[in-house]
Parts: structure tokens; C-alpha cells; sequence
């Protein structure tokens, strides 16, 4: 009879509820401490991230979990789970130049130029740009925004490894390695461009130097390409003295972006890195035309141009996203790294402890610099239908103890090393600081191989490693 009145008390709770089929994932992360970076700038404790393909598909409390089954599930034990930070500005392939004449004044016609002019080659590209993948993933950025020369091998490496990324073939007046001229650098621009308008993951654009590396018929000819091929264009803007001084002789004493405006190269397709040397005016005409600002404080620091008024920019609706410059401005790629000065710096230059709070520097390194791409509509904030690129931090580090606020503890305590995994597109590339994408050792065996010639030909012409 007990058994009877067991099987019976078993069909009257099926009836009362109904069975529950979990909703098929392929990533669950649990127990972390989300940093939305949505419109409310939501953080959730306990909470839950869903992937399914390459797309987030829910974010939650701990209780979203019990929803989904997936054959990969994170546990991360309250560390920080936030979106992949985006770094607006670079020249990858130049980690293998890192390092060299760090302190040498006007060093870009100096230093750089000459030392291009010897060793970029595809595989100085190839070898410097797998170095730069390895870093970006180990230190949190998931996609970046590069100007480089032979940006196809640039792109081959970033499909190999899985970031996601920006890729702008430079323009410059002068021969370089993959251009006798401007008008050649537009032609591989343009076959560039076409070959790669269709990856789900890289973006091909124009790259012009800068406003006086270049005559104002490529500039407009730029601008005009972009818009037809509906790509973004990135330049070096009101970063030099020298740009400062050439232009106005140029015009007749206008600034740079003046300039830019005036022939019709200004619009929401550019992507202006530094930004530093702009008054009011300036910053009217980048509000008015809708152009992106990569703010780059380590290499402005370190070259000591300045400090672009990024607080004022911001004030005024401008878009600013974070970069960090080549490898050789900066000696980083670790967007990560460049919060704390943001932070601090600004500060000082305002002369005011409250300027660009913690979680105003977070939202330029996230959705802020997804808006300086126009992909604020896919990246940047961890929300259902975006794209699931991702990363965790770890929290149990000494230098992240005790944490009472996780803007904070970004801005002011994290480093690179503190990034724990790296998900883009929904594919883990990093777990446990291991990279499951590439083989790290071989790849900076191949960068320290490479550094030898760079080292042979630097003595060779006379200048001294410091």
C-alpha cells in the first residue's frame, strides 16, 4: 500500500509540474561579479553570462544558470566579468622594435622612419603581429585597431589566433616598404579592403599617416573611397608640433583639424588617434562631424606632447575610445594597463580629484571605445544579441584584495596579468592564462629570432641599444 500511495504522490507532482527541458548553451559563466557596461551600468553579483555560437544570449542573477546546460561552464568564483576591452589605436608589428630609443627627441623622423625604411618586410610584420596577438589576449583586449604596412599579413595572423580586429593599410607620401607612393599604398588599400570586406571578425580600412604626410588630393581621395566602400579611415590628428607647423604653412595658419575639415576629410568614418593639440574650435568640428578620438595616454606621456583634453571632449559628446599606440610609444599593448593613468592623470591636469571617476575610465576602454568603431550595437557591454567577447579578472590577486568596488580596482589595482580568460566571438582563446589558439613559446622564439637582426642592423648603422 506504501508503495502505491509513493507512485501516486510521484504522478500528482508530474501533473503539478510540468517537466523542464534546460535551454542548450555552449558557455556558461557562473558565480562571477558582471560589469554590464549596459546604459544602467549594471553590476551584478553571482551573476550568470550565456553564450550560444558566437552571440551572448543571456545575463543574469546566479538563478539564470539552472535555465541552461552547456559542455563548457566557468566557475569564477566571483571574479570580474566584463566586456573585452577594445584598444583604438596601434602598430602591432612594432613589438619587435620595442624598447629601442625610448628617450630620443622628434624619434618618428629620426629613429623610426630610418629604421623602417631597413626592416619592415612580411615577415617582420607577420613575426611583430602574432608577438602583439599573444600580448592583447593575455592582457584582456579583444579587438584592436591597427595601422600598419602589409596589413594582409596582419590579418592573416588575426584570423589564424581569433581576435577580433580593425586593420588599416597605411598611406604615406613617401616609399615604404609595400608602396613606392600614395597612390600605390591607396591601390593596396583598396585590394586590401575587397579581400577582407567579408570577414565576420576583421574590418579593412584606410590608414593615411597623417594630415602632412600626405597632399590634400590623397586625403580627399580617401575620404571619398571610404564612404563608396563604406570602411573606416584612421589617422594620426593634431599629435606633433611638426604636424601643427607644417599644416599652417600649408593653409595659411589653420590647425590640423581645421584643416581636415575644410577639404572634406572630416566625417564619421574617421578614427582620429591622439587628438591632443585641438582648442575649443577643434573639438566643435570633431563633435559636429561625428568622428571617433583614440586617446593614447602612455605614449603622449612618455613623448611628452601632452595631454589631450579628453574631459572636455567628453563633455561635449564626443566619441573617445582607449589606445595605447604602437609598442614602441607606449612599450604596451595592454589596454588594461592604461586605466590607472587615465584615471590619474587626468586628475592632475584638471586639477581635480573627481575628474574621470573609475567607472567613467572602464566605460572608454569598453563600450566608449566601441562607439569610436560604430559597434556599440555589438560590442563593448555584456547584453543579450551581442557578441560574446569577453573576459574575466581575476579579484584573488594580492594587488586586487580587498575590492569594494570593482571600477576601482580596474583603474587603479589591475594589470595585465591579473586577466584570468579571453573569450572572442564566443571561442575561449585563453584559459587559466593558457593560450588555446597559438603556441605562445614558439611565437616569441620566432620575435627574440627576429630581434637579433633588428639588433645586428641598429649597430651596424651606428646607433646604440639602450
Amino acid at each position: 500500500m506504501s508503495l502505491l500511495k509513493s507512485l501516486l504522490a510521484i504522478s500528482i507532482i508530474s501533473a503539478s509540474f510540468p517537466s523542464f527541458s534546460a535551454i542548450p548553451a555552449d558557455t556558461i559563466i557562473v558565480d562571477g561579479t558582471i560589469l554590464t557596461m549596459d546604459a544602467k551600468k549594471q553590476v551584478i553579483d553571482h551573476g550568470t553570462v550565456v553564450i550560444k555560437g558566437n552571440k551572448i544570449i543571456a545575463v543574469g542573477g546566479p538563478e539564470l544558470a539552472q535555465n541552461y546546460q552547456a559542455p563548457n561552464v566557468l566557475n569564477v568564483n566571483g571574479d570580474i566579468v566584463m566586456p573585452g576591452l577594445i584598444n583604438t589605436h596601434t602598430h602591432a608589428s612594432m613589438t619587435v622594435f620595442r624598447s629601442l630609443a625610448d628617450d630620443v627627441p622628434d624619434r618618428l623622423h629620426r629613429y623610426i622612419f630610418p629604421l623602417e625604411n631597413k626592416m619592415v618586410s612580411r615577415e617582420m610584420v607577420r613575426v611583430g603581429a602574432n608577438l602583439a596577438n599573444i600580448e592583447m589576449i593575455k592582457g584582456g583586449v579583444t579587438t584592436y585597431v591597427d595601422m600598419y604596412y602589409f596589413e594582409d599579413e596582419v590579418a592573416k595572423t588575426v584570423d589564424k589566433i581569433g581576435l577580433r580586429a580593425v586593420l588599416g593599410e597605411s598611406v604615406i607620401q613617401f616609399p615604404v616598404a609595400d608602396a613606392k607612393n600614395a597612390d600605390e599604398g591607396i591601390d593596396y588599400a583598396v585590394n586590401f579592403i575587397n579581400q577582407y570586406k567579408d570577414h565576420p571578425r576583421i574590418t579593412p580600412a584606410f590608414a593615411p599617416h597623417a594630415p602632412y604626410t600626405n597632399t590634400t588630393e590623397h586625403l580627399q581621395k580617401i575620404a571619398k573611397l571610404s564612404q563608396e566602400l563604406n570602411v573606416p579611415v584612421m589617422i594620426h590628428l593634431a599629435e606633433t608640433d611638426r604636424e601643427q607647423e607644417e599644416i599652417a604653412k600649408r593653409t595659411g595658419g589653420k590647425s590640423p583639424v581645421q584643416y581636415m575639415a575644410d577639404i572634406g576629410a572630416l566625417n564619421n568614418k574617421v578614427i582620429a588617434a591622439h587628438a591632443i593639440m585641438v582648442d575649443e574650435k577643434d573639438m566643435d568640428l570633431l563633435k559636429q562631424y561625428d568622428v571617433g578620438v583614440a586617446h593614447n595616454i602612455s605614449a603622449n606621456t612618455k613623448s611628452a606632447k601632452g595631454v589631450a583634453p579628453v574631459t572636455t571632449m567628453l563633455e561635449k559628446g564626443i566619441r573617445v575610445g582607449l589606445g595605447t599606440d604602437g609598442p614602441m610609444s607606449s612599450n604596451t599593448l595592454t589596454t588594461l594597463n592604461e586605466l590607472n593613468l587615465v584615471g590619474k592623470i587626468h586628475k592632475l591636469a584638471n586639477k581635480d580629484r573627481a575628474a574621470m571617476p573609475p567607472v567613467t575610465v572602464v566605460e572608454m576602454a569598453t563600450i566608449g571605445s566601441a562607439r569610436v568603431l560604430h559597434m556599440e550595437d555589438k560590442l563593448g557591454s555584456l547584453e543579450a544579441g551581442k557578441l560574446a567577447d569577453i573576459i574575466v579578472i581575476d579579484t584573488k590577486s594580492p594587488n586586487m584584495v580587498p575590492m569594494y568596488s570593482p571600477y576601482a580596482a580596474l583603474v587603479y589595482g589591475a594589470n595585465g596579468a591579473n586577466v584570468r580568460h579571453t573569450i572572442v566571438d564566443g571561442k575561449v582563446l585563453m584559459q587559466d592564462r593558457k593560450i588555446l589558439t597559438a603556441d605562445e613559446n614558439t611565437i616569441i622564439k620566432e620575435a627574440q629570432d627576429f630581434a637579433s637582426k633588428v639588433r645586428e642592423t641598429v649597430v651596424a648603422s651606428g646607433e646604440v641599444v639602450k
